[in-house]
């Protein structure tokens, strides 16, 4: 059979289409199998081939599934809210739903080509009313819950653009799109409160299946740590300054302390502070670098003293300087932080430039030199002398701060809030309502949704606000409460609001009355297997888990996490080894691929190319040596011989189930491809193989190359789709070798091999042994002193 790819995959790929194949039934008696890939974002730029290598670990697994005799949802859908399409929209002059619905179709067509097994029923668009009415709605039932906040922030602002940045937007103080200088300004920003999710959010990581790093950067991402707030008096004020420590055993070693510039107790002491203008400066400075910027390690120290206050240690007393420094944030813990220089780097290098006193509280380095960050003996601390125990160290210093009441021990996340709202166009509308009388009301959860208005102009508005805000037809609006006028929240959601749920609407994507019916959901969650990038490993998943508790814990869904398994792709880098880019000119066009080559090479080549879970640059000579593998398979048709089984092949064919079945649930799809290439070679070897033989090695490729299989099934006159067919089984015992090759030694030395039956007898093995053609010139006119045999392994033939 030839490998006529172009005829033989629009065949395929449209009989599974009008046959249905890949739709999942809802509620079946198969057991389910709920495999998710990371939705796309559909740009303009297309798909490129590291979308492939992302969705074809899962497609292999679904595949197989199904031919285990499970009912799979393998869905797909688009994630289509977000900048890139606004810009897009701003510069073309074209409306983002245009733009989102073309790219949509570009997408499709190219996820088609490639014969993925998603269920077509089932697609979703972050951008849709009927969905985006449910984003919208679990935002309420959040606000209900008092999840929902609004605060003033400090946000990146150019005032030339009139625009808030993100800080990617922002690097190095300067506005990316016209290179001014970006200050921080104070605004009001919508927050969701997932710091109150984040002790359920540690525990769940305890009940599910995911890769070591993945499950180490969420909790590092979240950041727990114990510790104690302490109060620190302003000296001669009725005034407390709380700072949060992990270490309250080194309470003694604290000589001054460090308020974020942005502190409001500078503005309320401005009057005590002598160098106020020196403060301000400072505080301009400050207000024209990005977070990023600010609370990088490695940078050189900068600082202000504020002259005329003082804080006061509260074990010892002391009265100690306060400072002002960039890498103190409003946005983390309190604001201010006790400075500890003998034992902590960053403070060290700030004393030693402002000159300020280092004492050491904990033996074990010379702090003349640097500080000491070790464990040791304490010392210079009155009732924590002599104390070596860390942990009982710190125990004791929280019992003598809440004795005195001056501190108390307490939890801290380095994760934050989740700010919640853009002054963009192409978003969500967030459906909050302002009303002079009533304050903060929320719309209707009848009203929903809340549409997004068909505008003409999405240019961002002055001062950093919404372009809705320039839309009098939807700013203006009747309060739900008091009938009163009132105005409507011109901010949208960010793109990951979508996001975070969509695996739920998969489940019931046309319901108009619930997210999701809870019968769908109680049989389809949590998802089985979620596989995706590296770099969503963090906010998006620890974003989805937070809405997903939430729903469990007011009885929408019924498991309170997601995601049972979470695994993750490596890169396919350029052939140069870069990461791809179009700036670069390295990127491969997975459409170009099918069309010299075949959807089913690009499959396989993307699988074998390497360890899934690493990065590998692109090879077309190996894409080639793909193409020649599958024209391989395609000829065994051309070799087939009756029926049954061949002796010579059977136990190869046995150890190619095991292994092949194996390798894809380890997702080692390089390591099964290879094997079922080394069978190849085998069958080639022998020169035949039987009818039920082949119908074995179609049945291990179809989940990689699955409409060149289809084929030679049909050929073969199988019933029905190869789709719908079973999987092989192995049995344990026809995987071990009847016939094994061993090494044989003369004096030690490796001269040869035999092969010879498995557990051969000693006196045969030996005997074999001495007729290789190898060896009989080391035996002539020789003496044999001693003969070793190890069964299954070895014959050392010693001679003289």
């Amino acid at each position: 059979m030839k490998h006529d790819f172009k005829v033989i995959e629009a065949k395929w790929q449209k009989k599974w289409e009008e046959a249905g194949v890949f739709r999942a039934e809802d509620n079946s008696d198969k057991p389910k199998f709920y495999a998710l890939v990371e939705f796309p974002y559909p740009s303009g730029a297309g798909m490129h081939v590291g979308h492939i290598k992302a969705y074809s670990g899962l497609e292999v697994i679904s595949r197989k599934r199904r031919m285990e005799g499970y009912n799979v949802l393998f869905p797909i859908g688009f994630d289509a809210f977000g900048l890139p399409t606004e810009n897009y929209a701003i510069k073309t002059k074209t409306h983002p739903r245009k733009i989102t619905d073309d790219n949509i179709v570009r997408f499709t067509e190219q996820l088609k080509k490639v014969g993925f097994s998603f269920d077509w029923s089932r697609v979703i668009d972050t951008t849709e009313e009927d969905y985006y009415k449910w984003t919208q709605w679990i935002f309420l039932k959040m606000f209900e819950k008092g999840l929902v906040f609004r605060s003033k922030a400090l946000v990146n602002y150019c005032p030339s653009c009139k625009v808030v940045l993100s800080n990617e937007d922002s690097q190095g103080g300067k506005c990316d799109i016209c290179k001014s200088d970006v200050i921080q300004k104070a605004k009001d920003v919508w927050y969701l409160r997932i710091t109150e999710y984040a002790e359920k959010l540690l525990q769940g990581l305890e009940e599910v299946d995911y890769l070591p790093n993945i499950k180490q950067q969420q909790i590092n991402w979240i950041g727990k740590s114990t510790g104690a707030f302490v109060d620190f008096l302003i000296a001669d004020k009725e005034e407390k300054l709380r700072v949060y420590t992990t270490r309250p055993d080194t309470l003694f070693g604290v000589t001054f302390m460090v308020m974020a510039p942005e502190h409001p107790l500078i503005d309320k002491y401005a009057k005590d502070i002598s160098n106020m203008n020196e403060v301000e400066e400072y505080r301009e400075m400050c207000a024209k670098k990005t977070e990023f910027e600010r609370t990088q390690l490695v940078k050189e120290k900068t600082g202000v003293r504020l002259n005329g206050i003082e804080a006061i240690n509260p074990l010892n007393g002391k009265r100690i300087p306060i400072y002002i420094a960039d890498y103190v944030m409003m946005g983390y813990g309190t604001g201010a932080i006790m400075a500890v220089p003998a034992h902590d780097e960053r403070d060290y290098e700030f004393a030693k430039k402002f000159g300020i006193e280092i004492i050491e509280v904990i033996k074990g380095g010379n702090i003349a030199e640097a500080a000491y960050t070790g464990d040791g003996e304490m010392v210079n601390s009155d009732f924590l002398n002599g104390y070596t125990n860390k942990k009982e160290a710190i125990a004791r210093a929280i019992e003598e701060l809440e004795k005195r009441g001056i501190g108390e021990a307490g939890v801290q996340y380095k994760m934050k809030d989740w700010a919640f709202n853009r002054q963009r166009y192409w978003g969500e509308p967030i459906p909050i309502i302002h009303c002079p009388k009533c304050g903060v009301i929320p719309v209707p959860y009848e009203e929903l949704p809340l549409r997004l208005p068909d505008i003409e102009n999405f240019e961002p508005g002055v001062d950093g606000e919404s372009p809705l805000a320039k839309i009098d037809s939807f700013v203006n609006c009747t309060c739900p409460k008091c009938k009163g006028a009132a105005k409507r929240e011109t901010d949208t959601m960010p793109q990951w609001a979508g996001s975070s749920w969509y695996f739920l609407r998969y489940i019931d994507p046309n319901n108009n009355e619930a997210l999701a019916d809870k019968e769908k959901i109680k049989y389809w969650m949590p998802v089985d297997w979620y596989n995706g990038g590296m770099e969503h490993v963090t906010r998006h998943m620890i974003y989805s888990r937070f809405w997903h508790r939430f729903l469990y814990d007011i009885g929408v869904v019924n498991t309170p996490e997601p995601y049972a398994k979470r695994t993750a792709q490596g890169l396919i880098l350029g052939p140069d080894g870069e990461k791809m880019s179009k700036s670069k000119g390295n990127v491969v066009d997975p459409l170009d691929v099918v069309e010299v080559y075949g959807a089913d090479v690009l499959r396989t080549y993307v699988l074998f190319m390497g360890d899934y879970a690493s990065a590998a640059p692109w090879n077309d000579s190996a894409v080639r040596g793909c193409k020649r593998f599958l024209e391989r398979v395609c000829s065994l048709c051309d070799i087939v011989k009756g029926e049954g089984t061949t002796p010579e092949l059977e136990t190869s064919f046995h150890k190619t189930i095991k292994k092949v079945s194996n390798d894809y649930e380890e997702m080692k799809y390089n390591t099964a491809i290879a094997a079922l290439m080394a069978l190849i070679n085998e069958i080639y070897d022998h020169g035949s193989l039987t009818k039920d033989e082949l119908v074995i090695f179609i049945k291990l490729l179809y989940p990689v190359a699955p409409h060149v299989c289809e084929e030679i099934w049909e050929k073969l006159g199988g019933e029905g789709f190869l789709a719908q067919s079973s999987w092989p089984k192995y049995d344990e015992a026809k995987t071990i070798d009847k016939a094994v090759e061993i090494a044989v030694q003369i004096n030690g030395k490796v001269r040869g091999v035999v092969t010879i039956p498995l557990n051969c007898p000693q006196e045969e093995a030996l005997a074999a042994a001495k007729q290789v053609p190898d060896i009989v010139p080391f035996l002539e006119g020789k003496t044999i002193v001693k003969e070793i045999y190890v069964p299954n392994k070895i014959v050392n033939i010693v001679v003289k």
